[in-house]
């Protein structure tokens, strides 16, 4: 039995809901004399946030819109992605909705 009241958000519309406080540094580092030997690129595939992509060849990213999942850094088969969360009170804001 569902509620009439209930509203159902999808994934994609609860994800621009949440809120970034964007600190001036990145918290994700990536060394790229490890990343150039890397030929499939799975932090491209994995990232939920889409921030890593391929541009003239080279592996860029965008810190700014990351959801601090860590995805990267886990799925990265030579380690070359350091990632930490962003000081208390930067990065994502979880809105429920």
């Amino acid at each position: 039995m569902t509620n009439s009241k209930v509203k159902i958000i999808s994934v994609e519309k609860r994800l621009l809901l949440n809120k970034f406080n964007i600190y001036t540094k990145s918290h994700i580092e990536i060394d790229f004399s490890k990343c150039e030997k890397c030929e499939l690129k799975p932090c491209i595939l994995i990232c939920p946030a889409g921030l890593y992509e391929l541009v003239n060849g080279k592996l860029t990213h965008n810190y700014e819109g990351c959801l601090e999942c860590g995805a990267c850094r886990i799925v990265c088969p030579y380690n070359a992605i350091k990632w930490d969360y962003p000081p208390g009170g930067y990065g994502v804001c979880y809105q429920f909705g």
